[in-house]
């Protein structure tokens, strides 16, 4: 039995067997998080913008109806912990799952911001969070912000700073404004990655606020 009952639970549940934490590598949980997003992003460049958000909004909807339902019915729950065990979270069996999180700020930036700060945003999720959860378990050893390291900050600014030079050079910038933007931008995705809004997953934070700021950045360059 992977179940017991719990009444402090809000479906009487409780896991017994060994699921992962976020102080936890999680490797096919990374690898999940990326091919997803990146997933995602090919479909918006495949796709057009209105058939974009047609589909984000359908998909984030039909996310939500699952997790509110799963929290309602132990057994529907107990079903979909079992099939996607590999990459749930303790936190998440009986709460919302970072999927759903995922999808509402996907839909967030496909609906309100630009399609050149959308696409940038999106790799930002797919690269940033993962490799700086890596690579802050695996070598973090200097604290900065919760369980936040300097490693992981490092890591984050790197791999946005590298998305924002491709990003930018596939567009044909000059080399002068992509190292300055770049480096910008670099900074601002670590941030989003490092710092918590309340207790929003940052499956949401990280592409609504390096959305926000892209914006920010690009207007100021001219290039919106």
């Amino acid at each position: 039995m992977i179940f017991k009952e719990d009444p402090e639970s809000p479906n009487s549940r409780l896991i017994e067997g060994e699921f992962k934490k976020r102080s936890d590598i999680h490797i096919y949980r990374k690898l999940w998080h990326i091919t997803g997003v990146l997933l995602i992003f090919l479909l918006y460049h495949i796709m057009s913008i209105k058939a974009s958000k047609i589909a984000i909004i359908v998909v984030t909807i039909l996310f939500v109806f699952i997790d509110f339902i799963r929290k309602k019915n132990a057994q529907i729950n107990s079903f979909f912990v079992f099939i996607f065990k590999p990459i749930i979270r303790k936190n998440e069996i009986n709460g919302m799952a970072g999927t759903t999180y995922l999808f509402m700020g996907v839909m967030t930036v496909i609906l309100f911001y630009h399609p050149f700060v959308t696409s940038l945003s999106l790799l930002f999720l797919a690269f940033a969070d993962p490799f700086a959860s890596f690579i802050g378990i695996k070598y973090g050893k200097d604290k900065i912000f919760g369980d936040k390291t300097m490693q992981g900050f490092i890591a984050a600014m790197l791999i946005c700073f590298l998305l924002t030079v491709g990003y930018l050079f596939y567009y044909d910038f000059s080399m002068e404004r992509i190292l300055l933007i770049s480096l910008i931008s670099g900074v601002l995705g670590a941030v989003t990655e490092l710092v918590p809004v309340g207790k929003i997953d940052d499956n949401f934070t990280i592409p609504v606020l390096s959305g926000l700021g892209l914006t920010a950045i690009f207007y100021v360059f001219g290039i919106l």
